[in-house]
């Protein structure tokens, strides 16, 4: 089989044109540490391309396959420095919108896929619980049969964009004795008596991205809103996830990709005792091993797209790239600090808010240790 690590022309320039049109949208200081987004970015990133990259086209997306959409959304992450909006908008759209494409009624697809291809519409997933985190198998929000539908009482935690959403897309127990074949899915739209949001909780990172609590207290959602059918939302979960895992960190690349720009150009001004500190070697093979996570979370990154492209089930790949991108930004976000010293501890250069938005990655879609348990039981430990 050959092997080809060449972009079509296509792809350049569909790459090129998401990366400027995201500079003119979000100049570099566009970065908001103490307001989230507005509406107004939302449509903007609606207009780019991001939000329905990989849509399907009668419904207002682009069609784009899993890498050619990883490819849109590290422009976007490259090119936008507030990267709490751009995890916002991969949120929505490989956690919410492609499990609405793949598995929502006819109905249901005609409504909302272009509403959130276009960002007239936010949507946030509500899977994680105060105590049902990285264990999706027993989730305490009850979804109970009822005539025409189901009723949802319980609470959903850390669901980003959750303050903001206008539609949800949540995962509840409908048969407690089946695990995870007990599991259904979802779509709730925000005004739905009963449903309740709580105010934005204060985070580390990522502070652009409102994200909050979900309360359902005899909520009713009729039997169209189900994803798939009962007991089938474990595996539509998984499916979301195989996007997110995948796709949504590659908005990381485009950030790793501009963190070492600004640490190049830095190291090639700044002077110390005479010299300009890129000929220290401590410093210059910090920036290597930058380079070094870049490339390497890039190709893993890549080849699990195209696995997914390919129809392969492509759980290694994928769990393989997660935890070398989110590790990689952390360690990368951590020696980027240290190569600025003293102003990569201030706010100015955006050194410190590039760690603190990393943190996060080694947490969601699956915490690192997670993900190495996945590893672990790929390869055959």
């Amino acid at each position: 089989m050959d092997v080809e690590f060449g972009w079509s022309n296509d792809q350049e320039n569909r790459y090129h044109e998401a990366l400027d049109a995201t500079r003119a949208a979000f100049p570099a200081d566009a970065v908001r540490e103490s307001t989230y987004y507005t509406r107004k970015d939302w449509l903007q990133l609606g207009e780019i391309g991001m939000l329905g990259a990989c849509l399907p086209t009668e419904f207002g997306g682009r069609g784009l396959g899993a890498l050619d959409t990883a490819r849109v959304v590290e422009a976007v992450g490259r090119g936008c420095p507030d990267t709490g909006l751009v995890f916002g908008a991969a949120a929505h759209t490989f956690a919410c919108a492609m499990p609405i494409a793949a598995f929502a009624s006819p109905a249901v697809k005609e409504q909302l896929l272009p509403e959130l291809a276009s960002g007239r519409l936010i949507a946030g997933n509500a899977m994680t619980e105060p105590e049902a985190g990285s264990d999706s198998s027993k989730l305490g929000l009850r979804t109970k049969p009822v005539s025409g539908g189901y009723l949802l009482n319980g609470t959903k935690s850390f669901v980003s964009n959750g303050p903001a959403a206008d539609v949800y897309v949540a995962y509840g127990t409908t048969d407690p004795r089946a695990g995870f074949l007990g599991v259904t899915g979802i779509v709730v739209d925000r005004d739905t008596p009963g449903l309740s949001v709580s105010e934005p909780m204060a985070k580390m990172g990522l502070n652009s991205c409102p994200a909050g609590s979900i309360t359902f207290t005899d909520c009713f959602v009729p039997d169209d809103r189900v994803l798939g059918g009962p007991g089938q939302g474990a595996a539509i979960f998984q499916h979301s996830m195989g996007w997110e895992r995948a796709c949504l960190f590659a908005l990381y690349v485009g950030l790793l990709d501009r963190l070492v720009e600004q640490c190049v150009e830095f190291a090639r001004e700044r002077r110390q005792f005479g010299r300009r500190i890129a000929e220290f070697q401590s410093v210059a093979n910090r920036i290597v091993d930058m380079k070094l996570r870049l490339e390497s979370g890039r190709l893993l990154l890549y080849r699990a797209c195209w696995e997914m492209d390919q129809g392969y089930p492509a759980v290694l790949a994928i769990a393989l790239s997660k935890l070398a991108v989110s590790e990689g930004v952390l360690a990368s976000a951590t020696d980027a600090v240290r190569t600025f010293g003293g102003r990569g501890y201030l706010s100015a250069d955006g050194i410190e808010t590039v760690l603190r938005d990393a943190v996060p990655s080694t947490l969601f879609s699956g915490t690192s240790d997670i993900q190495r348990q996945l590893i672990a039981k790929e390869i055959g430990l």
